[in-house]
């Protein structure tokens, strides 16, 4: 798996210019990169079947990476006036007490509605420094679960992101793509909630 764009919603202040951040982002890229198909297979190949193909294993490497790395996986925060909202993917706490969020999407538009709204308001509250939410474009996309959210269908609301008044934070949307399409290798298996089985 790999990244075709890095787009910063924020970035600014002390903490977008530190060493925490970059060691953040290598290990985000890193673990990005280690999410493979087949198991055991150098690179990311997916089965080109239209909405053929789950969604919540592919991230699995990848969390697993973070975790290796000192990451929280399936972290509760308060946030959005101190509610607890669904858990993060992962988090990991900074030397200043707040947390870096990661989240990699598996539901829908909506879902990545509330996953960006999620981490801007923990910006906003200053419970949170940065956070990075994963989607796949729309060329893997049309081989995933249907109505999976993604890059393309998100891009349009960024201004609205890009507008908050964060002085010191960072917001990011990574866009990921497959390495290869091949007929040979396996359907990735899909969950049993909602539109998964679609």
């Amino acid at each position: 798996m790999h990244v075709i764009e890095e787009r910063f919603l924020i970035r600014r202040g002390q903490f977008a210019k530190s060493s925490n951040l970059s060691q953040i982002l290598t290990e985000v890229r890193s673990g990005i990169d280690s999410v493979r198909w087949p198991k055991g297979a150098g690179k990311f190949t997916i089965r080109p079947t239209q909405k053929g193909n789950g969604v919540v294993p592919i991230k699995k490497a990848c969390i697993a990476h973070l975790k290796r790395c000192g990451w929280i996986a399936e972290q509760r925060l308060k946030l959005a006036a101190h509610e607890k909202p669904g858990p993060l993917d992962a988090v990991k706490q900074l030397p200043d007490g707040r947390f870096f969020a990661f989240e990699w999407e598996t539901g829908n538009i909506s879902s990545t509605h509330r996953a960006l709204n999620k981490m801007a308001v923990g910006l906003l509250e200053g419970i949170l420094a940065g956070g990075i939410l994963v989607l796949p474009t729309r060329k893997l996309y049309e081989f995933l679960t249907d109505r999976i959210g993604n890059f393309e269908e998100i891009a349009p609301y960024f201004p609205m992101w890009e507008s908050l008044t964060v002085n010191n934070g960072v917001l990011a949307v990574f866009a990921i793509e497959h390495d290869a399409e091949s007929s040979r290798v396996s359907l990735i298996k899909k969950g049993t909630d909602g539109r998964a089985l679609v």
